[in-house]
C-alpha cells in the first residue's frame, strides 16, 4: 500500500466512515476494514468517533469519566512482532524469542525508533523527532497511539468494564494474561479479537501509548484528540500484560513506566507496542 493509494483509499470510503461514525458513539457498528500496508502488515482503518473514556470505578487515574472525541486513524491490527521489528532493527531485544510473538524489552524510545524506521520504508514521513522526542502529528508516518485513540480502538463502541462486558468470566477467550499464559508472552493472534477485529488488545504484552503520563489528566484533558500532558517523566502504557491480573487487563486500567528505563530486570519482557497513523 503507497503512501499515494492510502490516501485514495481513505478518500474513497469517505462516506464509510462519516456513517460509521455514528454507530461508533451508540456502540454499534461492524469491523473497520483491514488492509495491507507495502511491507505486508495489517492495519484496521478506523472511524473516527466519540466516547465516555475513563472509569468512575477505576483508580483514581481513570476519573473523572470525560467525554472524547478522537478523529479517524489506522491502527496495527496486531502487535508488532519480533520478526516485523527484526526486519527493519536488525536485532531482536526480545528475552522470550519466538518470531510471531510480540516483541518485548522495547523502551518507548526504541518502539519510536521502529516507527521511524518503518515509515521510512514506506516512503512515508517519520514522525518523531529522535533528539527533542516530539511527535508531529501531521506527518503520514507511523507513531504509537495516543492514549485516547488507544482506549477507543479498545472499547469499539462498548462501555462496559471489558469489550465483552463487566466480568472477567470471558477474559481468557480474548486475552494472555497471570492466569493462563503460561509466564510468558504468546504469539499474537491466537486469542479471539475485540469487536473491531483487534487482536491482544488485552494482555500478552502491555502497550506504549504515544502520551506522556500525569495521574490528574483526564480533569483538564482536551475534548477532542487529547495528546497527554506537555510535561511528565513517565509515558502511558495500556492493556495489560501476560502477567497482569485481570483487574489490570481493563478498557480503562492505565499503568506508566520510564520511558528510556533500560534495566530488563524490572519488567520490560511484559512491554511492546502496535503502530497508529492518521487518516486523511
Amino acid at each position: 500500500m503507497t503512501p499515494g493509494s492510502r490516501r485514495a483509499m481513505v478518500t474513497a470510503i469517505g462516506a464509510i466512515l462519516v456513517s460509521a461514525t455514528a454507530l461508533v458513539v451508540t456502540g454499534q457498528g461492524a469491523a473497520p476494514q483491514v488492509y495491507l500496508t507495502d511491507l505486508g502488515i495489517e492495519m484496521a482503518l478506523l472511524p473516527g468517533g466519540r466516547f465516555a473514556m475513563g472509569s468512575a470505578q477505576g483508580k483514581p487515574d481513570e476519573r473523572p469519566v470525560h467525554q472524547v472525541t478522537v478523529s479517524p486513524f489506522w491502527l496495527d491490527t496486531y502487535l508488532v512482532t519480533q520478526e516485523q521489528y527484526e526486519q527493519l532493527m536488525g536485532e531482536n531485544p526480545s528475552r522470550w524469542k519466538s518470531p510471531k510473538a510480540p516483541v518485548e524489552q522495547v523502551r518507548w524510545s526504541d518502539a519510536v525508533k521502529y516507527l521511524n524506521a518503518r515509515s521510512k520504508a514506506e516512503g512515508l514521513e517519520p514522525c518523531y523527532d529522535l533528539e527533542t522526542w516530539e511527535c508531529d502529528f501531521s506527518a503520514d508516518g507511523y507513531r504509537l497511539p495516543t492514549e485516547a485513540e488507544w482506549e477507543y480502538a479498545c472499547r469499539a463502541g462498548t462501555t462496559s468494564k471489558y469489550f465483552f462486558g463487566d466480568s472477567a468470566a470471558k477474559l481468557d477467550s480474548f486475552a494472555w494474561h497471570k492466569k493462563n499464559s503460561g509466564n510468558r508472552p504468546r504469539p499474537v493472534g491466537e486469542k479471539l479479537p475485540n469487536p473491531w477485529g483487534l487482536y491482544d488488545i488485552y494482555g500478552n504484552v502491555a502497550e506504549w501509548c504515544h502520551d506522556l503520563y500525569d495521574a490528574s489528566y483526564y480533569a483538564d484533558s482536551p475534548a477532542k484528540n487529547p495528546r497527554g500532558p506537555r510535561a511528565g517523566k513517565t509515558r502511558v502504557l495500556r492493556g495489560g500484560s501476560w502477567d497482569s491480573s485481570a483487574g489490570e487487563c481493563t478498557s480503562s486500567y492505565r499503568h506508566k513506566d520510564d520511558p528510556g528505563y533500560a534495566d530488563v530486570c524490572f519488567g520490560y519482557d511484559v512491554y511492546g507496542f502496535r503502530a497508529a497513523s492518521r487518516a486523511e
